[in-house]
């Protein structure tokens, strides 16, 4: 399989090594000096792009490649807000493909069904409340992270008394407060923490390198080559949609 990089900071060079490690080419590798990269011929000739930027960026590299015509795979958070919609929609009724994660790491993916498994049985004990920490590197932009956010959205599917999650501090009950920490040059902590007058309940997933995220998105580009519109995690591991 042919794939383009779009970012080649410390993410791109690890995508790069386990691409290559897995049989495939590097055709193209775009990042801040080589814009113009974007309408070469090695650009458009990529099977799938995959990107890792940040959030000031990430809306217009998905522009730029669904207008060269490749499809793309991109773990860049924070753009949502903005333009969420209007990439879903090229993406379901305007032929365009991409496949999209807050975090491609197997970890991650096991623990998002876990902490959705764990809603749904808090459900039943009100007694609990829930609220979230998540710890990341300085360098990171978005807070909280998109991968809090996505696990955010899994217990609010399945625990009726929260319907919000709010940054630091809760303002009502129905609100499930998120810590963002940012210090040192932590890969990502993500911890959910059920508190009652008894006792309380964790669970942790703890990134220790970033070799578990550059492997999904490889293996994200590898689904995504043969399928297309608008993509996640639970289009390539089944188990989440349960």
């Amino acid at each position: 399989m042919k794939i383009a990089l779009i970012g080649y900071g410390k993410m791109g060079k690890e995508i790069e090594k386990i691409a290559i490690n897995r049989g495939h080419e590097i055709v193209s590798i775009i990042d801040v000096n080589n814009q113009e990269d974007f309408d070469s011929a090695a650009f458009r000739s990529a099977d799938v792009a995959i990107e890792f930027t940040n959030p000031h960026v990430a809306y217009q590299n998905y522009i730029r490649t669904f207008n060269a015509g490749v499809k793309l795979v991109s773990g860049s958070t924070g753009w949502m807000d903005a333009h969420g919609e209007e990439i879903k929609e090229l993406c379901t009724t305007g032929g365009k493909t991409l496949f999209w994660s807050s975090n491609f790491s197997l970890g991650v993916a096991i623990f998002s069904a876990v902490n959705k498994y764990l809603a749904k049985i808090m459900n039943q004990f009100p007694a609990y409340d829930v609220s979230m920490t998540e710890w990341h590197h300085i360098h990171k932009m978005d807070a909280p992270s998109g991968t809090a956010i996505t696990l955010a959205e899994g217990i609010l599917e399945n625990l009726d008394r929260k319907d919000k999650w709010a940054l630091d501090e809760a303002t009502s009950p129905n609100e499930m407060p998120i810590k963002a920490v940012r210090e040192g040059e932590i890969f990502g902590i993500h911890t959910i923490r059920y508190d009652s007058d008894v006792d309380s309940i964790s669970i942790t997933h703890d990134a220790k390198n970033r070799g578990g995220f550059a492997l999904g998105a490889v293996l994200a580009a590898e689904y995504t080559a043969q399928h297309e519109g608008y993509l996640g995690m639970s289009d390539l591991f089944p188990f989440l949609k349960d």
